[in-house]
C-alpha cells in the first residue's frame, strides 16, 4: 500500500462515518420541519446537497433512518437520566430521577414525541434499539430496587411502581407541554408548585401498603 493510500483510508473512513451521522441530524431537522410522515431519504440527501443514492449507503430504507434516529433519542436520553444528581437518599434520588425527566421532554419536544408518540417502524425492532429504549426504565427499576428491595419476591413490587411512576410522569409531561396549560386559569405559584407536587403525592404512594 502506498502513502497515499494509506493517508486516503483514514480520511475516506471519517467521511462514511460523517455521512452517517450526519443522515440522522439531517433526519431530525426534515421531521421538524415538515412531520414525521413527510421523512424521505431524497429530503434527507437533498437537505445534505449530497447525491440521492448516498444515504442508502448507511441506511437501506427510510425506516432504518428513522429507527436510528429512534435509538438515538432513547440514548441521550437515558444519558440525561444517567447525568441527573445522585443521592444516597433513594427517596431523594427518585425526585431527582423526576426532575431530570421532565427537563429533558421540556427541552427535547421533539424528540421526546419520536420517542413515546411514534410508531415503531419495523426496522427499529433490533437489539439496538431495544436496549437503548429499555435503558431509561431500567434506570428507575434501579433506584425502586433500593427502596423494595433486588429479590425475586420484590420484582413484582418494583415493575408494577415503576409502571405507575413512569406513567404519572408521561401524564404530567402530556399536561404541563400541551395545548391546554394556558387555558386554565392556573395561578403561577400552582403551575411553579406542580412538579414537587405530583413528586411528593408519588413518594406518598410508594409507601402506602399494597
Amino acid at each position: 500500500m502506498n502513502q497515499d493510500t494509506a493517508a486516503g483510508a483514514p480520511a475516506a473512513a471519517s467521511a462514511a462515518l460523517d455521512l452517517r451521522d450526519a443522515c440522522v441530524i439531517a433526519a431530525r431537522e426534515v421531521i421538524a420541519r415538515q412531520g414525521i410522515e413527510n421523512l424521505s431519504l431524497r429530503d434527507v440527501s437533498r437537505q445534505l446537497g449530497v447525491s440521492h443514492q448516498a444515504p442508502y449507503k448507511h441506511y437501506p430504507s427510510r425506516d432504518h433512518l428513522l429507527a436510528e434516529v429512534m435509538r438515538r433519542c432513547f440514548e441521550q436520553f437515558a444519558a440525561q437520566l444517567d447525568a441527573r444528581e445522585h443521592f444516597a437518599d433513594p427517596h431523594q434520588d427518585l425526585e431527582s430521577l423526576g426532575r431530570a425527566y421532565m427537563n429533558y421532554a421540556q427541552q427535547n419536544p421533539l424528540e421526546y414525541r419520536l420517542m413515546f408518540g411514534t410508531p415503531w417502524p419495523t426496522a427499529a425492532v433490533n437489539p439496538d434499539v431495544v436496549r437503548d429504549a429499555a435503558h431509561g426504565f431500567d434506570i428507575l427499576r434501579q433506584v425502586l430496587r433500593r427502596l423494595h428491595g433486588s429479590g425475586t419476591e420484590q420484582a413484582e413490587r418494583v415493575d408494577l411502581d415503576a409502571m405507575f411512576i413512569w406513567s404519572t410522569m408521561h401524564g404530567l409531561v402530556g399536561v404541563m407541554t400541551g395545548n391546554c396549560i394556558d387555558k386554565l386559569d392556573l395561578q403561577p405559584q400552582v403551575l411553579g408548585r406542580v412538579m414537587q407536587h405530583v413528586m411528593d403525592r408519588v413518594a406518598q404512594g410508594l409507601q402506602a401498603p399494597v
